[in-house]
């Protein structure tokens, strides 16, 4: 790995409207900032463009509460459309809990496409609609290779792109940008069979090679910023096939249920 890299905030991308051309849109504002795209770069793109270009924002006003989303609505102060579309987005409530002090609780689910988070990633922050909520994309690895694609044939180069979404971590305080997107970037980098320092072999270690390049991401973006997209320059990598899927734990080696 490189000794060296440069991280940096890409300014000036403008609202994103459902139906606009991303790849366009990106490329153009690395070429405005005076960072067109080189071999090995690797793009860090918030996953709420994504969401906004794709029309995933659901007014409130069109979602009936089912029975279900009512009895958690009484149980844990929230809007019961609001956790309708949660249930819609989730194929399991792994729990739901308000503590005494919190205004609402909060229900942890497991999201449609395998994540486990907050309310299904279901967000209401950083878009302009009012009374309306915003999902993940249908599919964030399509999302993100059509970007790398366009964008790899426009500026006749190879590089990587990664789709980031904020989760909080279970026994940790605080959020950090995690991958939920990836295109040609290694979900993991295995070091099974290597030799750490001291010549001793390693046999389980594998760093979370596109979780890390999320969460450094998170370091120069500003949630009021309005600066979504984050170039990684100067990183040895090889391009990969890759998926989201590749960093998600199988259910049954979960050892906390």
């Amino acid at each position: 790995m490189s000794m060296s890299i440069s991280v940096t905030a890409i300014a000036d991308i403008p609202d994103i409207m459902q139906g606009d051309d991303l790849a366009q849109i990106v490329g153009d504002c690395l070429i405005a900032s005076g960072n067109a795209p080189m071999d090995g770069d690797i793009l860090c793109v918030a996953q709420k463009i994504f969401s906004k270009a794709e029309g995933c924002i659901i007014p409130l006003d069109s979602v009936t509460p089912s029975s279900e989303a009512e009895k958690y609505a009484a149980e844990l102060g929230k809007d019961a459309r609001k956790i309708e579309v949660v249930l819609n987005e989730s194929t399991e409530v792994v729990r739901a809990f308000r503590h005494s002090t919190e205004n609402e609780g909060t229900m942890i689910c497991r999201h449609r496409l395998g994540f486990i988070s907050a309310n299904a990633a279901v967000d209401e922050s950083n878009f302009a609609e009012t009374d309306a909520v915003m999902t993940l994309p249908p599919d964030p690895d399509l999302s993100v290779a059509r970007m790398q694609s366009a964008l790899a044939a426009r500026f006749g180069c190879q590089i990587g792109v990664v789709m980031t979404d904020t989760f909080g971590r279970p026994w940790r305080i605080g959020q950090v940008n995690v991958a939920i997107g990836l295109s040609g970037v290694p979900a993991t980098l295995r070091e099974q069979g290597n030799s750490d320092a001291w010549g001793r072999t390693m046999k389980v270690t594998e760093s979370a090679f596109a979780d890390e390049l999320a969460a450094a991401s998170g370091l120069v973006v500003r949630k009021a910023g309005k600066t979504p997209v984050v170039l990684f320059r100067g990183l040895d990598w090889t391009p990969t096939k890759s998926s989201y899927a590749d960093l998600l734990r199988r259910k049954q080696e979960d050892m906390f249920k």
